[in-house]
């Protein structure tokens, strides 16, 4: 196991300089002058042009990129040009939002998307199994901003039970925290409980016709041993790529969400940035998403060895 976490941690590496190159390259090709956004309009072209030379914009694109790639080795993500605060300092103080998010998403899809796939799949063809395709169908189809504005709408203003925006750190205040993360939260949560319930029902209806589910059943034992012991864990496996594969869209969807909801996370960080045209933030925080879902990821590979013991690396 350990040779094959240090490959992977190896062939991560070529994939983080793509991306990062790729990415550098983008937010270049961005119209609009970032010297124009920090000084303002009025600003002559003697002060762009000190500036642009103060923030290394008058080198070469190849020299610029080399400078950012260094100063990632070496543990530094650079300088808001905006601020001058440290890049790292400043995700620091968003990534908290972003996480508890996250989190919350990631146990709703595994303790209300795994058992519904489950009572779904038992019981199929049935008014239970219909009613929760069609919940599961909506709630894929749902853009993430329109059932933002749909919660904010109805438990905001009308039924004025939570609040419509705003984020309070849980250390501040542990109650005013949850008040605040429950809109967002169900928000994003709702498209990975429903990817996850449709996926567990499918692995599950396809285990259920293998020869040791019928030889499990030949034997006298119980439905529910059967889908609980011997059906669920060989199910899960696919359920685990899946979760892994929607933390990315996790990432993307809390983009939306927390500009909704006004959340400072990750997702406010990285739109202020861009609209500020603050670059080094942008290409800081989108990396750290990058590696965090590379990693996550790598983890899904590590759990499949844990879930069926088969699996060898």
């Amino acid at each position: 196991m350990t040779g094959y976490l240090l490959r992977r941690l190896l062939q991560l590496l070529p994939v983080v300089i793509v991306v990062s190159l790729v990415l550098f390259l983008l937010l270049r090709l961005m119209p609009g002058d970032p010297t124009t956004e920090i000084l303002g309009q009025e600003a002559t072209a003697e002060d762009r042009a000190a500036l642009r030379a103060e923030l290394g914009l008058d080198t070469p694109v190849t020299q610029q990129f080399t400078d950012w790639i260094t100063g990632i080795v070496t543990g530094d993500l650079g300088t808001s040009w905006l601020t001058t605060e440290p890049v790292d300092a400043m995700i620091g103080e968003r990534l908290g939002a972003t996480v508890e998010l996250g989190i919350i998403a990631l146990l709703m899809a595994v303790f209300i998307g795994i058992p519904a796939g489950v009572l779904a799949a038992v019981r199929r063809r049935t008014k239970t199994d219909a009613a929760l395709n069609s919940i599961s169908v909506v709630a894929l189809s749902a853009p993430h901003f329109y059932l933002a504005a749909l919660l904010i709408l109805v438990f905001g203003l009308w039924l004025r039970v939570l609040p419509p925006s705003g984020y309070v750190p849980f250390t501040e205040d542990p109650i005013a925290n949850l008040e605040h993360i429950v809109l967002p939260a169900v928000t994003i949560g709702s498209t990975m409980v429903a990817v996850t319930m449709r996926q567990t029902r499918a692995a599950l209806l396809a285990t259920f016709s293998e020869d040791y589910i019928r030889t499990a059943e030949a034997t006298g034992l119980s439905r529910r041993r059967i889908v609980l012991v011997y059906a669920l864990r060989n199910a899960v496996v696919p359920v685990v790529t899946v979760l892994a594969l929607q933390v990315g869209a996790l990432m993307s969807a809390t983009v939306v969400t927390e500009t909704v909801f006004t959340v400072p996370g990750m997702g406010t960080l990285i739109v202020d940035s861009i609209f500020d045209r603050d670059l080094p933030v942008v290409q800081g925080a989108v990396l750290m998403v990058v590696v965090f879902v590379l990693l996550v990821n790598l983890l899904a590979d590590i759990v499949y060895a844990w879930l069926d013991p088969r699996i060898t690396y």
